[in-house]
């Protein structure tokens, strides 16, 4: 069985919708679209999702599945609960109500190096629960609920996870597309590799509407991994000649004033 994870396109957050060039992004992609060989559709119930698959949709005449675990990774950092220490791992990010004289509560990644330099726990596949940046979030539950809505649909298409690898109730050569965004990406490519969330949330940059190829490898009757074919892929774009979006990336060189910091 094969998974392709495809990104949303060039987001406005403000609106939840495509930005102009979003728009180019998922037109770009839906040209492309048919040469995936999709079978079954699944997609986030967030609008910049559901705009970007619209259009590959149209082309290939098929409906989607929406699935509200596959909207955007929703676990939150609650800073007002944190120490001063743990909330340095956002310290440009955390925001103040002046209303309230509390924190606004901000996703869990995009942690600052120098503290995650500091807190290899948050690297380790079973460490990073216990860590004190967890501690003030609502991760955990956030992360387990996903991974198991996730199993649940593989389970379905008759991969079953036994620990670390999935038993092979009926293997198949089943295509399946899944429009959502990076943050969710990075949480069930975790779970495939079985590796701590934090790893693929911070090493990993996919563009708008790129493509997370996955495919399952069975070596062993009845047994299966998932083996990671390409990441971001954004060869659509290359060949519309329209360059990726710098969004889910900062900055190259910290003078780069104009990139994201």
């Amino acid at each position: 069985m094969r998974l392709l994870f495809i990104r949303h396109g060039d987001p406005n957050y403000t609106l939840d919708n495509l930005t102009d060039k979003g728009k180019i992004e998922a037109e770009l992609l839906a040209k492309q679209i048919e040469n995936y060989g999709i079978d079954d559709i699944y997609m986030s119930p967030l609008g910049r999702a559901k705009a970007t698959a619209e259009y590959s949709l149209k082309v290939l005449g098929k409906e989607a599945t929406v699935c509200d675990w596959l909207m955007e990774f929703p676990a939150l950092f609650d800073a007002n609960t944190a120490d001063d220490e743990t909330r340095l791992a956002y310290p440009n990010e955390l925001k103040l109500d002046e209303t309230t004289g509390k924190y606004d509560k901000r996703i869990v990644w995009d942690i600052m190096p120098s503290y995650y330099a500091n807190h290899s726990e948050l690297f380790d596949v079973v460490k990073w629960r216990e860590s004190k940046l967890v501690k003030n979030t609502n991760m955990i539950e956030t992360y387990d609920h996903v991974i198991l809505e996730f199993d649940k649909m593989l389970s379905d298409y008759g991969y079953e996870r036994n620990g670390n690898v999935y038993r092979v109730r009926q293997n198949n050569e089943n295509i399946l597309g899944l429009f959502c965004h990076f943050g969710i990406t990075s949480v069930l490519l975790s779970h495939l590799w079985s590796v701590s969330p934090f790893i693929t949330m911070q090493f990993l940059a996919m563009a708008p509407t790129s493509v997370t190829e996955i495919v399952t490898e069975e070596r062993e009757k009845g047994i299966a991994i998932f083996r990671t074919l390409r990441i971001g892929d954004t060869t659509h774009l290359t060949m519309g000649k329209e360059p990726p979006s710098f969004s889910a990336r900062f900055c190259e060189r910290f003078e780069n004033d104009d990139e994201r910091h």
